[in-house]
């Protein structure tokens, strides 16, 4: 089926009735390797180019990774290495994809009036058995700073 265009990501939808958005079909060609073009003409260098991205966002992945047991951003890390593999492999370019989908939605269920409320009140209910506990505690056993302790 001949539809005027070379894209078979409008091709197929077209077929199917389908509106595509300019946005997704801009992204599905934004896959692949990003390397200067001097780079991947030569195929030892492009491979060596390859080997360099794999390592330093390896390295990236790993501090996060560290982080997240250490102090530290550890998912902002972890998520910049990420990024770094998304400019040279198509598999990290789909995973950065994914989670950016996936933490839009949760954002926008975040927005919904009836879960900021239901969070709203979790917080405060937290927040006064918090405090019930400490001012039983505090009439129980009192306040005693740590230096003032007398019998040691």
């Amino acid at each position: 089926m001949n539809t005027g265009s070379n894209s078979s990501v409008e091709a197929t939808a077209a077929a199917h009735g389908v509106t595509v958005d300019e946005s997704e079909s801009r992204d599905e060609r934004a896959l692949g390797s990003r390397a200067p073009e001097f780079v991947k003409a030569r195929r030892a260098l492009h491979i060596s180019w390859q080997v360099g991205v794999f390592v330093v966002g390896l390295a990236v992945v790993a501090a996060g990774a560290a982080m997240l047991v250490l102090p530290g951003p550890g998912w902002v890390v972890i998520f910049g290495g990420m990024a770094i593999w998304a400019t040279e492999f198509a598999w990290a370019q789909l995973v950065l994809r994914w989670t950016k989908r996936k933490v839009t939605e949760a954002a926008q269920r975040a927005l919904d009036p009836r879960v900021r409320r239901r969070n709203i009140i979790l917080t405060s209910v937290g927040l006064v058995i918090a405090a019930a506990v400490t001012g039983f505690y505090l009439w129980k056993f009192g306040l005693v700073m740590p230096w003032e302790i007398e019998n040691q």
